[in-house]
C-alpha cells in the first residue's frame, strides 16, 4: 500500500531544502539534496554527505526527538544489532516542531507486486520481530485507539458522521476497543506500517524494511494484518492474498479481532478525511469482509 496512494501518517509534505538547512542550523552537518524518493505521502529526499555517500532524508513533524529516541529509533536498533535488516540512523535533530532524520539508503527499489517468494520473506521477518523487546520495558506499547482518537488518525467522529455504513464501522470499533483494552500486548518489534510499498527488493528478494517511524511495543501479528491491508491495494500474484487470509484465519480471535478494529478505524478514517467516496467504499468493503 502505498503511502502517496493510501494515506498513512500525517498531511504535512516534506520540503526537503529547508528541512537540510535546519539541520545545518541545529547540527553544522550540511546535506546536498538530490530530489525526493519514490512514493510516500509525507515523502523522503536523497541526499548526499561531505565525503560523497548517499542517504535518505525524513521528518516527523509535531514529534519530539527524546519520544522518538525511546520509540521507533530504538525498535530499529535492536531489531538492527540483530541483523534484522533495517536502516541505520545516521543523524536525528530537532528542527522546530519536527524531528528530521537522515537514514541509511538501503540496497533495493519498492515492492510493487508481492509474490509468494516475497510473501515467504516477509513472514519471515515478521518471525524474527518476535519477542526483541523482551529486555527492554522502557520501549513504549502501541495503542490502538479503539475507544479515543489517534494523534491525527484513527478519529472516530468521521466515521460517526459520514454514513450510515461508516457509522456501524465505528459502533464495532468501539465495541472491539470495550472488550480488549489497550495498549496492545505483547513484547514483539512491531513496525505499524508492514506493507510492501516499504519493503525493499533486488531481483524480487526482499533487502531490507523501512519506514519504522510509527515502531513499538506490542504482538508482531499486527503488522500481518497492516499487510493485508496493503495487499487490497496493490496487486500481488496470484493465490499470495488468500495465503495470508489463511494465516490470518488461524489467529485467536482475541488477537484478531482488535488489530483488524484499528486498521478498518484507520483505513476509513483517512480516505473519509482525504480521498474521494469511492475510496471510503474501497476500505468499507475489506473492512467488512470479515465477521468481527
Amino acid at each position: 500500500m502505498n503511502t502517496s496512494a493510501r494515506g498513512w501518517g500525517r498531511a504535512e509534505r516534506l520540503d526537503a531544502d529547508r528541512l537540510a538547512d535546519g539541520l545545518y542550523a541545529e547540527t553544522g552537518v550540511r546535506l546536498v539534496v538530490e530530489g525526493p524518493c519514490p512514493g510516500g505521502q509525507v515523502g523522503a529526499a536523497y541526499v548526499r554527505w561531505p565525503d560523497g555517500h548517499r542517504s535518505v532524508l525524513k521528518w516527523r513533524p509535531h514529534t519530539k526527538l527524546a519520544d522518538f529516541r525511546a520509540g521507533p529509533l530504538a525498535v530499529s536498533e535492536v531489531l538492527r544489532n540483530a541483523g534484522y535488516p533495517c536502516p541505520a540512523t545516521e543523524l536525528a535533530a530537532q528542527v522546530q516542531h519536527a524531528v528530521v532524520l537522515v537514514q541509511e539508503l538501503l540496497p533495493g527499489a519498492k515492492t510493487d507486486r508481492l509474490d509468494h517468494d516475497g510473501l515467504t520473506r516477509a513472514l519471515a521477518l515478521n518471525q524474527e520481530q518476535a519477542g526483541r523487546l523482551a529486555d527492554r520495558p522502557d520501549i513504549p506499547r502501541l495503542d490502538l485507539y479503539l475507544r479515543e482518537d489517534g494523534p491525527g488518525y484513527c478519529l472516530h467522529e468521521p466515521l460517526r458522521r459520514h454514513n450510515l455504513r461508516t457509522a456501524a464501522l465505528e459502533r464495532r470499533v468501539s465495541a472491539a476497543g470495550s472488550d480488549h483494552p489497550e495498549p496492545m500486548a505483547g513484547n514483539d518489534a512491531v513496525h505499524q506500517d508492514f506493507h510492501p510499498g516499504n519493503m525493499l527488493a533486488v531481483d524480487g528478494a526482499i533487502t531490507g524494511v523501512i519506514d519504522w517511524d510509527g515502531a513499538g511495543r506490542g504482538d508482531r501479528r499486527f503488522d500481518l494484518v497492516t499487510l493485508r491491508f496493503g495487499l487490497h491495494t496493490q496487486e500481488s500474484a496470484p493465490g499470495v492474498t488468500n495465503r495470508l487470509d489463511e494465516i490470518l484465519d488461524r489467529m485467536p480471535d482475541d488477537v484478531l479481532r482488535p488489530l483488524w478494529a484499528h486498521m478498518s478505524l484507520r483505513m476509513v478514517d483517512w480516505a473519509i478525511r482525504h480521498f474521494t467516496p469511492a475510496e471510503v467504499e474501497h476500505w468499507l468493503d475489506l473492512a467488512e469482509r470479515r465477521a468481527w
